[in-house]
């Protein structure tokens, strides 16, 4: 978290302006309340930091390949040129005083071995020594300006926090010895102007203002480009930006009083953040010393939102839109607008080597998607590993390609494995869906009792939401539109949660959710008839949120590799009938002479994802198998099934109760969980857990099968009990063909693999993602 400093910093200009991003990174809307029990720090004031006199003045840049606008390589310029800082002696304290020059809070991090690029020119600082309060990098100690024996691969780079100083000052002392300055403001916002656009969510058009020594100012259009509405718009989770009536404006424009900025902006259009974008010409001034702006008005931007967010006559927004079939998609994020980046080809899904992984390509991503801007370029598989092939690597990308397919990339992987996959963290419009919603009574921000803000009688009020059939995947949604991450956990009795009892009573009943939606209220519910026999307070549906979630994905090609037949003896299958492993006709089989036939294969189970996966169930709730000798921590952890091509089940095979250990692992991770002993049961991030082809229950009973074809399915995790980021890769299946005897499995692939057009092909029924015929 970033903590609250005192700032007896520097003010000086630099590369980086930057929006106070709260969750959903916009500023057109109020911070977000904070909760009950967690008060607001009181406003800090910016007072500017004296520079000592015989310190010189230099000015900072972030530069370089940057993942976010806020991190970068540390530029210098003194005595008329740009240049380097070596990173030899360099500390966070040094970084701390770069970051606060630059207008940020205070330093995340640092990076030596130009990690952001290589520079050119001059390494101006070298054996950089700071204390951490200087109010400017020329006050640290050095070797002295220009004297190194560095070399451009030491290049030092920061990663500063998000928050800006609030009231940060523009030092412009420097501006007219320099080309090609960064913009640097506090704050940036879309403020609606017109009636028609201050109703709507989210706000598309308005005037651009940014926030300069604490007060918000207008843009003169005298400079302003499209390509400038482009980056904007892109902040704001917008993809593309379109004219605007003029008129309209320069009426309104004429009846008030304008603060104007005293700068314009110089943007390439491809910036993901006015950060990036070029200082432009400086404005004249009155004598008042006020910028005016002769024979213009403030600049205007009108953004064009992506269809997700399109605002409609009915309700605001469109719940749910049917897209083409696209050649990019996003996978296994939390939230709206981020996870890692996929790519059609050939009709099969594959991955994105993160290699020159930048925020310029990621944002052709974000745009072809129907966001905005990157927000950031997440690298080294952070938001969970894929699986499949590895279709592109080194992407360069100019910033304006309709699609990242357009994109400059190299198709050999060579050297890139599924630890480098790309993701993305987009910029988003802000819809205000989280202010619908809160959690009450929690012991901490990421749970508690769900509560709804609904209107009743005419009257907004906040009430609980009926806990019957309350599952994970309505969870998902609530802490998804509260910015909380995943679900974890969900609750049908809150007893223990003391929420508001003013907001005791059910106001929202018979909630069913897909888990892609954006809000609750998007939801399939009862509406205003509210039915809930057991009542809201106690039974109010509550969820616990995490950050990070486990995704479990069998292996296809194992299972297509080691199955086979066996016909076994009865009397060696009695501890599996004991556990329903076998048909229902067993019963009647002879124990002496009869055999059931088995189709057996093994299952290796990863987990990709990005935190540990274990039992819903703690130990106290496992169940004692003495035929197995081990605790079973899970009831239902897998479906094996036999369906007809018509989608109709032949023959099951529950593997109905599961213990849950770490197999193998990758290299450098540690086994944590087995089974033996009453150990701790679990799949850890990088490990998998496998079930042989010889073990019990590892089968589905097909004695009673005639010979065809058939569609072999395993579905992992089928009732959805434990919280995972990705559910959709939990089937696997396969095309079969039995001659009697014996038993082809051909085509083996987990769910969401192949594109649409090549899944239907596959098996041309929808529907079957647990072991019952689905209509979810």
């Amino acid at each position: 978290m970033e903590r609250s400093l005192g700032f007896t910093h520097n003010h000086c200009l630099t590369m980086l302006f930057l929006i106070s991003l709260s969750p959903l990174g916009l500023a057109q809307y109020e911070h977000w309340p904070y909760l009950p029990g967690y008060p607001e720090p009181p406003p800090q004031v910016y007072q500017p930091p004296q520079r000592p006199t015989n310190v010189p003045k230099i000015q900072l840049r972030l530069a370089g390949q940057k993942r976010k606008h806020n991190e970068g390589r540390v530029e210098v310029f003194y005595s008329g040129e740009w240049g380097t800082v070596c990173d030899d002696d360099f500390s966070i304290h040094a970084a701390h005083v770069v970051c606060r020059e630059l207008g940020y809070v205070e330093a995340v991090s640092w990076l030596p071995s130009s990690k952001y690029g290589k520079g050119e020119g001059k390494i101006w600082m070298d054996n950089v020594h700071c204390n951490g309060k200087e109010t400017t990098l020329a006050a640290c100690t050095s070797n002295g300006w220009g004297v190194t024996d560095c070399k451009h691969t030491e290049d030092v780079g920061v990663v500063c926090s998000e928050k800006r100083i609030p009231g940060f000052k523009f030092d412009n002392s420097l501006l007219n010895q320099i080309e090609n300055m960064n913009i640097q403001v506090e704050d940036i916002r879309i403020r609606a102007i017109l009636a028609t656009y201050r109703k709507r969510v989210p706000v598309t058009e308005g005037y651009v203002e940014v926030k300069d020594e604490g007060t918000w100012k207008q843009i003169c259009d005298k400079h302003w480009t499209m390509k400038n509405s482009r980056v904007v718009c892109g902040m704001f989770g917008f993809p593309s930006e379109r004219k605007y009536n003029t008129n309209v404006y320069k009426m309104f424009a004429s009846r008030r009083k304008q603060h104007y900025w005293p700068y314009s902006m110089d943007c390439s259009g491809n910036e993901a953040h006015i950060s990036s974008c070029k200082l432009g010409n400086h404005l004249n001034v009155d004598v008042q010393k006020n910028a005016t702006c002769e024979n213009g008005m403030p600049a205007v931007v009108s953004c064009v939102p992506g269809r997700a967010f399109a605002p409609s006559s009915h309700s605001g927004f469109r719940k749910a839109f049917k897209q083409e079939q696209p050649l990019v998609r996003l996978k296994g994020g939390a939230n709206t607008g981020e996870g890692r980046v996929e790519v059609l080809k050939n009709g099969e899904w594959g991955t994105v080597c993160d290699d020159n992984w930048n925020l310029v390509s990621a944002s052709v991503v974000c745009r072809e998607l129907g966001f905005g801007s990157a927000k950031e370029a997440i690298t080294g598989a952070r938001l969970g590993q894929g699986m499949g092939p590895i279709h592109l690597n080194e992407i360069d990308c100019t910033g304006f390609e309709k699609s990242v397919t357009d994109c400059k990339f190299n198709t050999e992987s060579q050297g890139c494995n599924h630890e480098e996959d790309a993701a993305v963290r987009c910029n988003v419009p802000a819809m205000g869906f989280q202010n619908q919603l809160r959690l009450s009574g929690g012991r901490n921000p990421y749970e508690g009792r769900v509560e709804v803000l609904a209107e009743r009688n005419g009257t907004l009020r906040w009430g609980t939401v009926c806990s019957e059939n309350w599952s994970t995947v309505e969870a998902m949604v609530v802490c998804r539109q509260l910015g909380l991450g995943f679900a974890s956990h969900a609750f049908q009795e809150t007893w223990y949660w003391h929420g508001d009892i003013s907001a005791d009573s059910v106001v929202m009943s018979g909630v069913k959710c897909s888990g892609t939606e954006m809000s609750l209220a998007h939801c399939r519910h009862d509406g205003a008839h509210v039915s809930c026999p057991r009542g809201g307070g106690r039974f109010g549906a509550g969820v616990s949120c995490s950050e990070t979630a486990p995704d479990l994905v069998l292996n296809a090609e194992l299972v297509e590799q080691t199955a086979y037949l066996e016909d076994r003896p009865m009397f060696m299958l009695q501890c599996a009938l004991e556990e329903n492993c076998l048909a229902s006709s067993a019963v009647n089989t002879s124990i002496t002479s009869g055999y059931r036939r088995l189709l057996r294969f093994s299952s290796q189970i990863h987990n990709n994802g990005q935190s540990d996966f274990r039992p819903k169930n703690g130990r106290h709730a496992w169940v004692w198998h003495d035929c197995h000798r081990h605790y079973h921590s899970m009831e239902v952890f897998t479906h094996y099934d036999l369906l007809n091509l018509n989608g109709t089940k032949v023959a099951e095979g529950h593997k109905a109760s599961f213990c849950l250990e770490d197999t193998e692992c990758e290299a450098d991770i540690q086994k944590q969980y087995e089974c033996a002993n009453f150990g701790e049961q679990g799949i850890t991030v990088g490990c998998w857990d496998v079930y042989r082809h010889d073990i019990d229950c590892q089968w589905i009973d097909i004695t009673d099968v005639p010979p065809g074809d058939y569609l072999f399915q395993v579905v992992i995790n089928p009732n959805y009990e434990v919280a995972e980021s990705d559910y959709s890769n939990n089937v696997m299946k396969c095309r079969s063909r039995y001659d009697g005897q014996r038993i082809w499995m051909y085509n083996c692939h987990t769910g969401g693999s192949f594109s649409e057009e090549t899944e239907q092909k596959f098996d041309h029924f929808s529907g079957l993602t647990n072991n019952k015929v689905s209509s979810r």
